[in-house]
C-alpha cells in the first residue's frame, strides 16, 4: 500500500481522526485512494483524479453532518 510520502495526496484521505460514523464514509474514499495509487502510474491524471476524488470524499463527509 502506498504511503503518504509516497503520494502527497494520500495524507488528505486519512479518517482516523473522524467521529466514527463519519470515518464509515471517509474509508471507502481512503481505500480507492490508495487503490488508484497502488495502480496507476504517476502522472497529472492520476494527480487530478485523486484531487477529484478529495473533492468528493469532502462532499460525501458534508453530506453525512448536513442537517
Amino acid at each position: 500500500m502506498a504511503t503518504p510520502a509516497q503520494e502527497p495526496l494520500l495524507q488528505y484521505f486519512e479518517y482516523n481522526h473522524l467521529r466514527e460514523d463519519l470515518q464509515e464514509t471517509s474509508k471507502v474514499f481512503h481505500d480507492l485512494a490508495h487503490k488508484l495509487v497502488d495502480e496507476l502510474p504517476r502522472s497529472p491524471e492520476r494527480t487530478v483524479a485523486l484531487r477529484k476524488l478529495l473533492e468528493a470524499k469532502d462532499c460525501a463527509v458534508r453530506a453525512k453532518i448536513y442537517p
